[in-house]
């Protein structure tokens, strides 16, 4: 070993994943405060900040929680221990919550107002709208609500997961004689939190009051007999991730059913309260969570401020959101009565959502159920939404008599009971539903189809770095690519093979998989473009994919580097790579770009690798390289590289919407230089690809 050379794997070259994670958050955040985006979609995303938060909750600080809590402390890459990543976390998070709500409160709430937007708080109530408000807390609210008071024979409730609840300090007795001074009352879940006050009680414009408002006017009512002398709202977040060993159950699906009513009431990990709330009060709460201040969040505002995001869609007001779009269908692809098929046996075709439609994957699935020739349809399913075109298709197919298979994979996180029900769906409608392979989620995104075709059997396949999920599909960049190559189509075949039955891994031809080759044809692939620039030839890389963890992939980066290849990592969140150290990686640039749509495609570009492209439904982090089924496919045709190329392209040149990494894990946003043009990716893409 050489004494000069650094050792790679020491923890001075590593960022702390979830560290890195909160700045992506962080990120988010700024674009609440990005003048240039319209109102409601500044507004939007506080919102999706928001709702990023509650998952870093219930996710990352709920298991680093975790780890404490069983002493299986172990020190990560990064050199650092789950404690000392938790008081940073805590410390990160305390001082977001509070930029969080000044944005709610100073910025974006009187720009509404400025727009004739209001959320009326009760001090600003005209006697019409205090009426109005009386009359609909007394029919709407008023018979769903159950306070309750605490007592010996009412203890502490156990309240859902993140449900808005209020505690209520009281005088007097009530008619059995109790006194205990309190009550908790949960709102109801079944109710809006945001209602349109009616326009003819209002001065022109839209005119909303929050559900917590109502019920803190009308708390009295609720107590008849008694005074309540303070009302404050409060929300409790739990431990939200599944505690499912997969080895040891029979039936996946069964488990899984039980595990998602407890994923309500795991163990608190922070408590939110109202500002105002009395010290005892407060004090009262974290003892029933066994709490400390350190996981308490005193906020400025709703405490369940992501239930305002229905703001935006019980507006009319198209000035203030982003301009819609109409997604392009390639000419090949166009006419309602075109074959699909039919242009992909001719040319391997590629689309770009959201700029491109994802409509011609549905079609497909919709003719391929109605063509006689069509044999059988094979797809993994990971993400569809609870109402999905594509699984109605599936079973539409199905009914028709067609060999219909699918990988579900259950534990799609948030999305579990979703995937149960569809299951469920096709299942009925006589499709063959597998839960994938014990212990590995199936991430891939693949769909084959069989077709007879002149005596003899022809596939043909989809292939994706995104979700079979149409919604998705309009806010998420993804890249999905048709194909009927006969090489490529039998490396998916085997795949399925592998995810429905038994047996050893099959020689794939075309395809990387993992958990058998991504990870090593991609360290080969590395290291190929670091041999080449020690040969003096030109080496350049180009990485985008959503997160880079894996330690064994950044040291390649790292040697790479060393060797003089240029590498651009476009990383959307969690980067644990420090670019920019000297004699190590000087000549690495990491950007994350966040903008309009959520970037989400996967694609690895290697300078002197054949073919120099590869999409993947895999990020490079251990649980995906090692742990999941994951596809990486190559782009076979030179013009679509090219195209693929083009766009990374765009993305490096992006100097508005993209952040630069600095090397103690930091984010600059990038910004033109005098007399430069404002270059954005996302809008340059949206005017190339769209109608």
């Amino acid at each position: 070993m050489d004494a000069n050379k650094p050792d790679l794997n020491s923890a001075n070259f590593f960022i702390n994943r979830h560290i890195s994670m909160m700045q992506f958050n962080l990120r988010i955040l700024e674009q609440a405060l990005n003048e240039e985006y319209p109102l409601l979609e500044r507004f939007l995303f506080l919102m999706i900040f928001n709702s990023n938060m509650d998952e870093f909750f219930e996710i990352r600080l709920a298991g680093l929680k975790r780890q404490i809590s069983f002493s299986r402390e172990t020190v990560s890459i990064d050199g650092m221990r789950p404690k000392d990543v938790l008081d940073t976390l805590s410390e990160q998070c305390k001082l977001a919550t509070e930029k969080q709500y000044q944005i709610l409160n100073e910025v974006l709430l009187p720009a509404l107002q400025s727009q004739k937007i209001r959320v009326l708080n009760r001090q600003s109530w005209s006697p019409e709208i205090a009426n109005w408000a009386e009359d609909y807390f007394r029919h709407q609210v008023m018979p769903v609500i159950s306070p309750i008071g605490l007592d010996p024979a009412h203890p502490f409730p156990r309240l859902v997961n993140k449900s808005l609840n209020f505690i209520v300090s009281l005088e007097g007795k009530d008619a059995f004689g109790r006194d205990s001074g309190m009550a908790i009352v949960p709102a109801p879940r079944s109710l809006p939190r945001l209602v349109r006050v009616p326009d003819e009680l209002c001065e022109d414009g839209d005119n909303f009051v929050l559900l917590s408002s109502l019920m803190h006017a009308h708390i009295d009512d609720l107590f008849n007999g008694m005074t309540a002398t303070g009302c404050y709202q409060f929300r409790i977040t739990r431990d939200a991730d599944l505690d499912l060993n997969a080895a040891e159950v029979e039936d996946i699906a069964r488990a899984l059913r039980g595990e998602l009513h407890s994923r309500r009431f795991g163990s608190a990990v922070r408590l939110e309260v109202d500002k105002h709330c009395p010290e005892e009060l407060v004090s009262f709460l974290l003892d029933q969570y066994n709490l400390t201040e350190n996981e308490l969040y005193q906020v400025d505002g709703p405490v369940n401020l992501g239930r305002m995001m229905q703001l935006r869609q019980m507006l009319n007001r198209s000035e203030l959101v982003f301009p819609s779009f109409i997604p392009s269908i390639p000419k090949s692809l166009r006419g309602s009565d075109h074959n699909i098929l039919d242009s992909v046996r001719k040319e391997d075709i590629l689309l770009y959502h959201p700029f491109q439609s994802f409509t011609p994957i549905i079609d497909l699935l919709r003719q391929a159920a109605k063509d006689a020739d069509v044999l059988s349809i094979k797809m993994t399913l990971y993400r569809t939404g609870s109402s999905s075109e594509v699984v109605d298709a599936l079973a539409e197919a199905a009914r028709a008599g067609k060999e219909v298979t699918v990988v579900i994979e259950l534990r799609a996180r948030f999305d579990e009971e979703d995937n149960l029900q569809l299951a469920t769906h096709l299942q009925e409608a006589g499709a063959v539903v597998t839960y994938g392979v014990v212990g590995y989620k199936t991430h891939a995104k693949a769909l084959l189809i069989v077709r007879r075709e002149n005596q003899q059997l022809r596939r043909y396949v989809h292939l994706g770095t995104g979700n079979y999920h149409a919604g998705n599909a309009r806010l998420y960049t993804d890249y999905s690519l048709l194909s009927a190559d006969p090489d490529l189509s039998n490396d998916v075949h085997k795949i399925f093979q592998q995810l429905t039955g038994m047996g050893k891994a099959e020689r794939i031809k075309t395809l990387f998989s993992a958990p058998f080759t991504l990870k090593k044809n991609l360290l080969r692939l590395i290291e190929e473009e670091a041999e080449a620039a020690r040969q003096g030839k030109e080496a350049h890389i180009i990485i985008k994919v959503n997160a880079l963890t894996e330690p064994k992939v950044i040291t390649s980066l790292y040697e790479a580097s060393m060797a003089g290849v240029q590498i651009d990592l476009i990383i959307r969140g969690m980067c644990c790579l420090r670019p920019g150290l000297e004699g190590v990686s000087e000549n690495i640039r990491v950007r994350s770009i966040v903008g309009r749509f959520l970037e989400h495609s996967r694609v690895y570009y290697f300078h002197n690798a054949t073919p120099r492209i590869y999409c993947a439904s895999a990020d490079v982090m251990e649980r995906n390289l090692m742990h999941r089924v994951e596809i990486c496919f190559p782009i076979l045709s030179g013009r679509l590289q090219a195209r693929i190329r083009s766009d990374l392209q765009s993305y490096l040149q992006d100097n508005c919407q993209s952040w630069e990494m600095q090397s103690d894990g930091s984010y600059l946003l990038n910004q033109p230089e005098k007399n430069q043009p404002r270059l954005s990716a996302q809008m340059e893409l949206l005017s190339k690809l769209t109608d």
